[in-house]
Formats: structure tokens, sequence, C-alpha cells
């Protein structure tokens, strides 16, 4: 292996920091949002997903190593799932929001 594909402690260190600070902040966030407002975030956080699965397939096509590849596949399916599972949420959220046609009725003669 390269000198360079390993991660310095420090590196390491402080990315693990940036992620648990992430993480804490996202879910105090969201979990602070009024359900009125689900559906925008929603629709922004599958914007978000889609640029992660872009990275991921970026990652994934770019040969550093066998295991870059592999996180990369790894990264781009969850993603897809992620943005997939996202979209079909938010069309059922709008779809409690329309209203909602009478039957019609049927003419007998």
């Amino acid at each position: 292996m390269q000198d360079e594909a390993f991660m310095n402690p420090a590196v390491l260190i402080a990315s693990i920091y940036v992620f648990a600070l992430a993480a804490f902040l996202g879910y105090q966030v969201i979990s602070r949002v009024p359900p009125l407002l689900h559906t925008p975030l929603m629709a922004a956080t599958n914007a978000i997903s889609g640029i992660s699965l872009i990275g991921s397939i970026v990652i994934a096509g770019s040969h550093h190593s066998r295991l870059a590849t592999a996180l990369g596949f790894i990264a781009v399916t969850t993603a897809t799932i992620n943005v997939v599972g996202g979209f079909g949420i938010t069309d059922r959220m709008l779809k409690m929001f329309q209203k909602r046609q009478p039957a019609a009725k049927v003419v007998q003669k």
C-alpha cells in the first residue's frame, strides 16, 4: 500500500468529531421541525441525498483501491435507496394534502 493511503490519526479524529457533531446537530434540527414543514424538509433532504449519490458514484468509479471501490458501491446502493424512499415518502405526504374528489354518480336509465 502507498503511504498516502493511510489516514493521519489527527485527521481521523477530526473527521470523527465532525461526523458526530453533524449527526447530533442534524437530529436536534429534525426533531424540532413542526409537522407542517415536514414535506418541504423532505424535499430538501432528497436533494442532499442526490448530491451524496453523485459523490458516491465518483468515489466508486475512482479506482483508488479495491476497498474504495467496494465502499463506493455500498454508498451508491444506500444513497439510491435513500433517494427513492425519500421521494416515495414525500409523494405519500403530498397526497395527504390533496382535496378528495367526490365519487362520480352513476346515472341509471
